[in-house]
């Protein structure tokens, strides 16, 4: 097993059973991700022998960066390829009032086979460790000299098909002497695997949640999400209805208009019935087109007709501004391939 398998639950076990100090584990953890340490090496206060043990039983591994990608807005994104050579891509999104946001994947490529992502059409790889989503944000604040403030998982993969080595990621992410990102800072996207939102609703933190919808009529969203033909829009619907009653928290809909497939008039009452009596936020967002595929992105004009139409009716709603689409950065079109590196 290498360290970046282990989550902070698991480091402190094998501590114990080692017989070494259980404050071993916190000097570890706090070197590994709180001073950004690469190597056992650097952690110059824990003895040479028990450095010497982990480095032999849990090797310690960074990704390499082998691309960087900075579009005209000032994100830059990055791909990375990991001890193994599995690939990933990550994004590093620069604020003017000072915040930096990390769109981190949780897994290389995807199962989940959404027709107009750009993701899905190369399959999945693997599931990533819980190290190594934490080492993206790691990896985007060492690049930008900056502390990250915020991280979305909504890069590559499906966060609820990894749902353990996520959870222990976000943790990570979370704890006061590690990166001490707030939890309302952290969010979690899922394209509705409805058995990880109950098991999300049950956690103590208060990470935030949101959905990929992109369609409340079963027949269209059978039609451009075909994985998820299983879950009914029904149940996925009760599943958020008992998530805002467990947490008392609201939750976001992701929503990518795609020109002549989910931008109907029909498509917008049905979305403005889905959406009555549910504590929840729609984002709305012009699909950001890929390379290949036959999804056009509609109108400006249409999209703030829609947010219009929502908070008409008494539901939050925004329109998403995209970064980084000049690089192939924004919402569906990480696909972790190699093209030219940005100086």
């Amino acid at each position: 097993m290498r360290f970046k398998e282990l989550s902070i639950e698991a480091l402190e076990e094998i501590i114990r059973q080692a017989g070494i100090s259980s404050f071993r584990a916190k000097q570890i953890l706090t070197w590994a991700y709180g001073r950004d340490a690469r190597s056992y090496d650097e952690m110059t206060d824990i003895p040479v022998v028990v450095r010497e043990q982990f480095a032999l039983a849990y090797p310690f591994d960074e990704p390499e960066m082998i691309e960087k990608q900075v579009s005209t807005d000032g994100s830059r994104k990055y791909l990375l390829r990991y001890e193994d050579g599995t690939l990933v891509e990550t994004v590093g999104l620069p604020s003017q009032d000072g915040r930096l946001t990390v769109c981190c994947s949780s897994q290389s490529g995807c199962a989940m086979g959404c027709a107009f992502c750009a993701t899905g059409k190369a399959g999945l790889a693997r599931s990533l460790a819980p190290g190594e989503i934490v080492d993206q944000v790691m990896v985007v604040a060492r690049d930008f000299g900056e502390r990250v403030t915020n991280v979305v998982v909504m890069g590559q993969g499906e966060p609820f098909a990894n749902y353990d080595n996520v959870l222990a990621a976000l943790r990570i992410m979370n704890h006061p002497k590690l990166l001490n990102i707030g939890a309302r800072h952290i969010t979690v996207s899922t394209c509705g695997i409805v058995e990880g939102i109950r098991r999300f609703a049950t956690e103590p933190e208060q990470f935030t949640l949101a959905v990929s919808l992109h369609a409340a009529r079963q027949e269209v969203r059978d039609s451009i999400m075909p994985t998820l033909r299983r879950t009914r829009v029904g149940e996925l619907r009760k599943t958020l209805e008992e998530y805002v009653e467990e947490t008392g928290r609201r939750f976001s809909f992701e929503y990518a208009l795609m020109d002549g497939v989910n931008d109907s008039d029909e498509d917008l009452k049905e979305l403005v019935s889905y959406c009555k009596r549910l504590l929840c936020h729609v984002n709305l967002i012009q699909l950001n087109e890929v390379e290949g595929s036959s999804y056009r992105r509609v109108s400006r004009e249409k999209v703030e007709r829609w947010q219009e139409a929502l908070e008409e009716a008494g539901i939050a709603a925004s329109i998403r501004r995209s970064r980084g689409a000049d690089i192939a950065g924004a919402c569906g079109q990480l696909a972790a391939s190699q093209g030219n590196t940005a100086q």
